[in-house]
């Protein structure tokens, strides 16, 4: 197709990394309506505790990390357009289900499917066997999250490859940055309207309204998306500049058939596990905070879904700080001279740093609850803007048409190690909420053994201390444990990508 000739190029790329942007933004409000009503309004209806939450959380990471394995070749070989569709599709219908968890539960265990929001809840009240509550809701949760899971896989190979069609290697690390803050956008919209939906219409709408957003989004990707090359709105000097990478001239034969890359092939370079390593490391400090941070204020601080709004807000606010991730690499190539890998990991190395912060995190909460929020904001703010650059180091050494899958294989990594953070920030923090708790100076197992192997009762600690007893909540250093893991993942991570990959070292095929 003949390109438009203009004296002035076109910026139709933004237009599309803008809806990158609104996508990746409605992609983190669906996953986290969960952690922002799970404890106020969810828990009390079927009877949850931070063990049951955890399992679903961390069932989520493993579904999503699966996902993410194929995610990436179902878009190679689907394509961006059909590809993004499906997947945000997909995760809009996994949205929507969680609202009738309610319904199912209360048909599961009384018969009764035919039922509204309100009385559903009115029904599972009536119901006496508390275990086949928990058990019921807590398994159709889990099966909602693997419809969301499965979609959501979908949006960062599908936005990856987007980037890598529409922007030039200097400048990938700036879309993606861009494209990423949706994730930022999207946990600082959640809770400002989230709580407000669940109190003021119930939490079924909250899951739907939130849900139903993507599928206006697919009416945009369906009018707006083309390749850059038969795009109307892309000119000849627009499609020059995209194009400026020797790897970046589409493939216009049809006779001749693009060679994509197979899983064994792509596990055989040091550059995938490099990726895929990085992933594993990071990916779960961003999940426990976007996961956790709403059940820490409640925990530690005592806030309700509602008075945590404003502390979450700043919090994500701050994080919008990553915009500098994809300028400083920029920096570094077109100032100091540097290659874009090269570039990309020093900028790695000074983000890595940030997460330190997080030691202080918990000693330092005990002044107030806004040096914790800003550390954690901070904290996100450098794990975004590594983000930004672990993505974009995928396009900096392999072709594109390996890009979605190798980015989906990374993606499995980051679900595998989010798997084990939210796992394991369940079991420790309902372990520590009874082994390392006190009243009135003596460890609540000790006072009360008859809970060693049993769930504690909800209100337990309310009931405690208006009797008058001196309660000490143990929950707070099982968060000062994983803060302390978060704190150093990132240099680690840094440390293996550099030693498997010391040097920039293009794939070609």
């Amino acid at each position: 197709m003949k390109k438009e000739i203009s004296p002035k190029p076109s910026t139709f790329r933004w237009t599309i990394c803008f809806l990158l942007f609104i996508a990746t933004t409605i992609n983190y409000m669906d996953r986290q309506v969960l952690s922002l009503t799970w404890k106020d309004f969810i828990a009390p209806e079927f009877h949850w505790n931070n063990n049951d939450y955890g399992n679903i959380t961390a069932l989520f990471s493993i579904f999503y990390a699966v996902s993410m394995l194929f995610a990436g070749k179902f878009v190679d070989w689907m394509d961006t357009k059909k590809g993004f569709l499906w997947a945000i599709a997909i995760w809009s219908v996994g949205a929507v289900l969680h609202a009738l968890c309610g319904i199912a539960t209360s048909g599961v265990l009384t018969g009764n499917w035919m039922v509204g929001f309100a009385e559903s809840k009115e029904i599972i009240g009536r119901v006496d066997h508390v275990g086949a509550i928990i058990s019921t809701s807590v398994t159709l949760f889990i099966f909602a999250r693997f419809v969301l899971a499965v979609g959501e896989a979908g949006n960062f190979p599908a936005a990856i490859k987007t980037t890598a069609e529409y922007f030039p290697k200097k400048d990938r690390a700036l879309a993606t940055s861009i494209f990423n803050a949706g994730a930022t956008v999207g946990a600082l919209a959640a809770p400002i309207t989230i709580p407000f939906i669940a109190r003021s219409m119930g939490w079924e709408w909250a899951f739907i309204i939130i849900g139903a957003l993507g599928f206006v989004w697919m009416g945009l990707w369906v009018f707006y998306y083309k390749k850059p090359h038969v795009h109307h709105k892309v000119n000849e000097h627009e499609l020059t500049y995209i194009q400026q990478d020797q790897d970046d001239l589409p493939n216009t034969d049809a006779s001749v058939p693009e060679k994509k890359f197979s899983f064994r092939e792509c596990f055989s370079y040091r550059q995938t596990w490099a990726f895929a390593f990085g992933k594993f490391m990071t990916d779960g400090i961003w999940w426990f905070f976007l996961f956790w941070t709403p059940a820490y204020l409640s925990s530690v601080y005592k806030m309700d879904s509602t008075q945590s709004a404003l502390p979450l807000f700043v919090l994500y606010m701050i994080t919008l700080l990553s915009i500098i991730g994809g300028w400083l690499p920029k920096y570094f190539v077109e100032k100091r001279g540097m290659n874009a890998y090269t570039g990309r990991m020093k900028a790695m190395l000074i983000f890595a740093f940030f997460p330190l912060l997080a030691l202080l995190a918990q000693p330092l909460g005990s002044i107030t609850y806004w040096i914790p929020v800003l550390i954690i904001g901070i904290a996100g703010a450098a794990h975004q803007a590594w983000s930004a650059n672990i993505f974009s180091t995928v396009g900096d050494m392999f072709p594109k048409k390996a890009i979605a899958t190798i980015t989906g294989i990374g993606g499995m990594a980051g679900g595998i190690g989010s798997f084990l953070i939210n796992k394991s920030s369940g079991v420790l923090f309902d372990h520590a909420h009874k082994a390392w708790s006190t009243v009135d100076g003596i460890p609540l197992l000790e006072k009360y053994p008859q809970y060693v192997n049993e769930r504690l009762p909800e209100g337990f600690f309310e009931q405690l201390e208006k009797s008058g007893a001196v309660v000490s909540d143990g929950i707070d250093k099982g968060y000062m444990i994983i803060f302390s893991v978060c704190a150093v993942a990132y240099l680690i991570a840094w440390s293996v990508m550099k030693a498997l990959v010391p040097q920039y070292k293009v794939i070609s095929k």
